[in-house]
């Protein structure tokens, strides 16, 4: 059974270490690293873990840290005068994470502008969009595409209740046999 944590972090640099941290603190139904060499928003060979994806990915992008805020952007979509992309919609996040701004994800676009991307998951029938339905549409469009971004997501797998690190620490284990540790 997994006891409710908000929010762990650690550097983790072999599978022995990650195993030893998961005995101790886990286990996580989210476990989240950078693919990317040098990591963005994270240190190297360092990884967050949660039982709730939303907090998980606010703590990536150090939402509270930086007190970013979705809010209604400057600018009225209708007014067609003004030259802008026509896949952002009238949100955006303040404060918007700088090392984001070079990523290539249809969420957003650089400055924190939010795309129509977020509109899918937003269904028709309701008539207001609020910023509470735009933070549920970010984070849910964020998580699946945080891999294209440059993340690594271990997630519960086929009903699991914890993250599927099996597999993943499978071919660590095997990576540092071979790097001799």
């Amino acid at each position: 059974m997994i006891v409710e944590k908000s929010i762990q972090r650690a550097i983790l640099s072999n599978s022995k270490e990650f195993k030893a941290f998961w005995k101790e603190k886990g286990p996580f139904k989210y476990a989240l690293t950078s693919m990317d060499f040098p990591p963005v928003l994270l240190e190297q060979e360092e990884w967050i873990f949660s039982n709730d994806i939303t907090i998980l990915l606010k703590e990536l992008m150090q939402f509270d840290k930086r007190k970013m805020k979705i809010v209604k952007a400057a600018f009225n979509p209708e007014n067609k005068n003004i030259l802008r992309p026509e896949k952002i919609i009238p949100w955006k996040i303040n404060n918007f994470p700088e090392e984001w701004n070079a990523l290539d994800c249809d969420v957003f676009v650089p400055q924190g502008h939010l795309t129509l991307t977020l509109m899918d998951k937003i269904t028709a029938s309701e008539e207001r969009v609020d910023v509470a339905k735009i933070e549920s549409a970010f984070f849910q469009c964020l998580e699946s595409r945080i891999e294209q971004i440059g993340y690594l997501l271990l997630k519960p797998e086929r009903g699991a209740k914890q993250a599927g690190i099996q597999n993943y620490l499978s071919d660590w284990e095997k990576d540092d046999k071979e790097a001799g540790l």
